[in-house]
């Protein structure tokens, strides 16, 4: 990594902060100010890395896409009996669908100068969106106006059965079908609802170019540091995702997928 980049993974790594409420792990954080110093040092980086992407790199990606769409057919099939047994145990213990779909902001692929030009939109929420598939872990309310919010870990919505597949990370395995359709890569930053992202977008500088790849169902991010419960916190996300896009290859995504079992297996950040 450049020189820009190696001060700005100090400036992540060097700080201990006030765990926040409710997580005992002692997980670094950014300040507004340092997240600053954080996207300055990485931007040129993932200007670069996407232009790159665009040219010389072309066979690369295209050789990241098969290896996705090959590990998640693969994934489909063995753990077809899990997911199975998933379907028929929320069927059996609540009301409500099987799979359940929300929108989130997937990738963006227009220029700077496009970007712009659609600043004109009634609403710009950052990416192209797209439908996200996953095992119903709620109670389904169908005369409810559902708002799109952060998750909370106390959420007395939650089912029994979601309850575990939410710790264990297994409500997202529906996510491979995204994979397969080209919505999502395994590696990646996590997709969010398009309310929350444009007001995000707003708020955090740098947030959009976290749209310039696809999303992922696991991502950099998502194994250094838990669930979001503040703008803090996705400081820090959004600073650990541009890191990704800065150095994002084959490797990369191999060794990230590697450090997601360990997660999942532990239950670390999952409620």
């Amino acid at each position: 990594m450049a020189l820009a980049g190696r001060k700005a993974q100090t400036i992540l790594t060097q700080r201990k902060a006030t765990p926040v409420v409710g997580n005992t792990s002692h997980e670094t954080t950014v300040t507004s100010v340092e997240y600053e110093q954080v996207v300055r040092g990485l931007r040129p980086l993932v200007h670069r890395a996407i232009s790159e992407a665009s040219r010389e790199r072309w066979w690369a990606e295209r050789c990241r896409r098969a290896v996705n769409i090959l590990v998640a057919f693969v994934g489909l099939v063995l753990i077809a009996p899990l997911m199975l047994f998933i379907a028929v145990a929320i069927r059996l213990t609540s009301r409500g669908p099987v799979i359940y779909r929300q929108q989130r902001v997937g990738l963006d692929r227009r220029s700077a100068e496009r970007r712009s030009a659609n600043g004109r939109r009634a609403q710009d929420v950052g990416g192209r969106p797209f439908t996200i598939y996953k095992f119903r872990t709620m109670r389904s309310d169908r005369g409810a106006v559902v708002q799109e919010q952060w998750a909370s870990p106390h959420d007395p919505r939650v089912t029994t059965i979601g309850k575990v597949l939410r710790q264990l990370r297994l409500d997202e395995l529906p996510q491979l079908v995204n994979v397969l359709k080209g919505d999502m890569n395994l590696v990646g930053p996590r997709p969010e609802q398009p309310a929350i992202a444009s007001e995000l977008g707003r708020q955090i500088s740098g947030y959009a170019e976290r749209h310039r790849v696809l999303p992922g169902i696991t991502g950099w991010a998502q194994v250094q540091h838990h669930y979001d419960t503040c703008l803090e916190d996705v400081r820090r996300k959004v600073a650990l995702d541009l890191e990704y896009v800065a150095r994002r290859s084959l490797t990369e995504d191999f060794k990230i997928m590697a450090m997601t079992l360990p997660v999942i297996v532990f239950r670390k950040g999952a409620w």
